[in-house]
């Protein structure tokens, strides 16, 4: 893994990144909007499966809803990618690094399974709240310990 972390530092991008302020401000911004987008969208859904708006068909929330994520979610990737690579080495250290990567992957699988289990759509109601307490314990959980990353790297 190391050698890998190494490259990654020294690859022209995370140099760039490094030593620029704005172009570093910019992916930071961009992977903020990402995640803003990803949170907020995932945050909607899951608040309609807990059981808000219950007058409002499920299915505008789970048809949109689960498409914008995924761009957010690829926009914070890609751009959390970028920003890794800054200083690799040290936020793979970072147990707080380690349990939000954990915690997006959860997320993420969470979401699948309650696609493939057409969860989203039936009327299984403690299917769907379990579903949406869990997604905003991962989503809320690796933001805040993306948060936490800056105050200790």
């Amino acid at each position: 893994m190391e050698p890998i972390l190494e490259w990654l530092a020294q690859t022209d991008i995370a140099t760039y990144l490094r030593n620029s302020r704005w172009g570093f401000a910019a992916v930071n911004t961009a992977h903020i909007f990402g995640i803003s987008i990803l949170f907020g969208s995932i945050l909607t859904l899951d608040l309609r499966l807990l059981g808000l708006w219950r007058k409002v068909p499920i299915a505008p929330f789970s048809y949109a809803l689960p498409r914008i994520a995924a761009f957010g979610l690829a926009l914070a990737v890609i751009t959390g990618i970028l920003l890794f690579s800054v200083r690799p080495n040290e936020y793979a250290a970072l147990g707080v690094f380690r349990i939000k990567l954990a915690l997006i992957c959860l997320g993420f699988l969470t979401a699948l399974l309650a696609h493939a289990r057409g969860s989203l759509h039936n009327d299984n109601r403690r299917q769907q709240m379990v579903t949406g307490v869990v997604s905003i314990f991962c989503w809320a959980g690796a933001l805040i310990c993306g948060r936490l990353i800056a105050f200790m790297a």
